[in-house]
Protein backbone atom coordinates (compact mmCIF):
# COMPACT_ATOMS: atom_id res chain seq x y z
CA UNK A 1 0.00 0.00 0.00
CA UNK A 2 0.77 3.79 0.12
CA UNK A 3 3.43 4.70 2.55
CA UNK A 4 1.42 6.58 5.82
CA UNK A 5 1.72 10.96 6.05
CA UNK A 6 2.11 11.40 9.26
CA UNK A 7 -0.77 13.78 10.69
CA UNK A 8 -0.14 17.18 11.56
CA UNK A 9 -2.06 19.00 14.64
CA UNK A 10 -4.08 21.62 13.04
CA UNK A 11 -4.52 23.98 15.99
CA UNK A 12 -2.94 27.85 16.39
CA UNK A 13 0.83 28.60 17.42
CA UNK A 14 -0.80 31.47 19.93
CA UNK A 15 -3.72 31.67 21.98
CA UNK A 16 -3.47 35.53 22.31
CA UNK A 17 -1.74 37.97 21.83
CA UNK A 18 -1.55 41.30 23.93
CA UNK A 19 0.21 44.79 23.43
CA UNK A 20 0.83 47.42 25.72
CA UNK A 21 -0.39 51.06 24.92
CA UNK A 22 0.70 54.31 26.50
CA UNK A 23 -3.05 56.05 25.90
CA UNK A 24 -5.75 53.42 25.85
CA UNK A 25 -8.31 56.03 24.17
CA UNK A 26 -5.93 57.08 21.20
CA UNK A 27 -4.80 52.80 20.90
CA UNK A 28 -8.44 52.13 20.78
CA UNK A 29 -8.82 55.12 18.04
CA UNK A 30 -6.43 53.29 15.97
CA UNK A 31 -7.53 49.65 16.01
CA UNK A 32 -11.57 50.64 15.95
CA UNK A 33 -10.86 51.91 12.43
CA UNK A 34 -8.11 49.75 11.36
CA UNK A 35 -9.10 45.97 12.45
CA UNK A 36 -12.43 45.87 10.78
CA UNK A 37 -10.97 45.67 7.25
CA UNK A 38 -9.77 42.45 8.09
CA UNK A 39 -13.00 41.07 9.77
CA UNK A 40 -11.71 41.92 13.37
CA UNK A 41 -14.11 43.92 15.85
CA UNK A 42 -14.09 44.69 19.26
CA UNK A 43 -15.40 41.82 21.76
CA UNK A 44 -15.09 43.74 24.75
CA UNK A 45 -14.06 47.01 26.75
CA UNK A 46 -12.57 46.99 30.24
CA UNK A 47 -11.06 50.18 31.97
CA UNK A 48 -7.68 49.40 30.93
CA UNK A 49 -7.54 47.23 28.20
CA UNK A 50 -10.10 46.29 25.02
CA UNK A 51 -10.20 43.02 23.57
CA UNK A 52 -10.63 41.89 19.44
CA UNK A 53 -11.47 39.07 17.19
CA UNK A 54 -13.58 37.61 14.95
CA UNK A 55 -17.21 38.83 15.35
CA UNK A 56 -19.12 36.61 17.10
CA UNK A 57 -15.82 35.12 18.64
CA UNK A 58 -15.94 33.52 22.25
CA UNK A 59 -13.36 32.81 24.31
CA UNK A 60 -10.17 35.07 25.32
CA UNK A 61 -10.08 37.47 22.82
CA UNK A 62 -7.29 36.82 20.00
CA UNK A 63 -5.46 40.37 20.50
CA UNK A 64 -5.77 42.87 23.13
CA UNK A 65 -4.36 46.45 23.83
CA UNK A 66 -3.73 46.88 27.71
CA UNK A 67 -3.61 50.36 29.28
CA UNK A 68 0.50 50.77 30.55
CA UNK A 69 0.75 54.55 30.48
CA UNK A 70 4.39 55.72 29.72
CA UNK A 71 5.78 52.25 30.40
CA UNK A 72 4.55 50.77 27.76
CA UNK A 73 7.57 50.09 24.71
CA UNK A 74 7.30 48.32 21.86
CA UNK A 75 9.14 45.52 20.82
CA UNK A 76 12.67 46.01 19.25
CA UNK A 77 14.07 45.65 15.69
CA UNK A 78 12.79 42.44 13.82
CA UNK A 79 9.40 41.95 15.90
CA UNK A 80 5.99 42.38 13.96
CA UNK A 81 2.24 41.25 14.11
CA UNK A 82 0.72 39.92 11.04
CA UNK A 83 -2.87 39.81 10.81
CA UNK A 84 -4.49 37.35 8.27
CA UNK A 85 -6.43 39.20 5.74
CA UNK A 86 -8.98 37.48 3.83
CA UNK A 87 -8.30 39.18 0.18
CA UNK A 88 -6.46 42.21 -1.50
CA UNK A 89 -8.67 44.12 -0.79
CA UNK A 90 -9.18 43.87 2.93
CA UNK A 91 -5.24 44.78 3.12
CA UNK A 92 -5.93 48.12 0.81
CA UNK A 93 -8.72 48.61 3.19
CA UNK A 94 -6.43 48.23 6.59
CA UNK A 95 -3.26 50.20 5.56
CA UNK A 96 -6.05 53.22 4.50
CA UNK A 97 -7.79 53.08 8.06
CA UNK A 98 -4.48 52.49 9.85
CA UNK A 99 -2.63 55.13 8.14
CA UNK A 100 -5.87 57.82 8.45
CA UNK A 101 -6.34 57.12 11.85
CA UNK A 102 -2.83 58.28 13.34
CA UNK A 103 -0.51 54.70 11.89
CA UNK A 104 2.36 55.25 9.82
CA UNK A 105 2.99 54.24 6.72
CA UNK A 106 5.71 51.29 6.48
CA UNK A 107 5.15 49.96 3.46
CA UNK A 108 2.25 50.01 1.27
CA UNK A 109 -0.30 47.04 0.34
CA UNK A 110 1.83 45.05 -2.46
CA UNK A 111 2.89 41.49 -3.49
CA UNK A 112 6.31 40.65 -1.51
CA UNK A 113 7.98 38.62 -3.86
CA UNK A 114 11.00 38.19 -1.82
CA UNK A 115 8.85 36.21 0.36
CA UNK A 116 6.56 34.38 -2.03
CA UNK A 117 5.01 34.87 -5.18
CA UNK A 118 1.75 35.44 -3.70
CA UNK A 119 2.45 37.12 -0.99
CA UNK A 120 0.33 40.65 -0.53
CA UNK A 121 0.84 42.51 2.32
CA UNK A 122 1.19 46.20 3.56
CA UNK A 123 2.64 46.89 6.78
CA UNK A 124 1.86 50.70 9.17
CA UNK A 125 3.04 51.37 12.34
CA UNK A 126 0.03 51.99 15.39
CA UNK A 127 0.50 55.40 17.42
CA UNK A 128 2.45 53.17 20.40
CA UNK A 129 5.22 52.17 17.84
CA UNK A 130 4.16 48.57 16.76
CA UNK A 131 4.98 47.30 13.53
CA UNK A 132 2.05 45.94 11.93
CA UNK A 133 1.21 43.92 8.95
CA UNK A 134 -1.69 42.60 7.26
CA UNK A 135 -1.11 39.47 4.96
CA UNK A 136 -2.95 37.41 2.84
CA UNK A 137 -1.76 34.60 0.44
CA UNK A 138 -3.06 34.44 -3.21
Amino acid sequence: GRPRVPQVEQRPVFHHISLGVDDLTRAAAFYDAALPALGYVCLWRKQRAIGYGPAGFEGEAPFAIIQHGADARPPGAGFHLAFTAPSHEAVDRFHAAAVAAGGLDEGPPGIREHYDPTYYAAFVRDPDGHRLEAVVFG
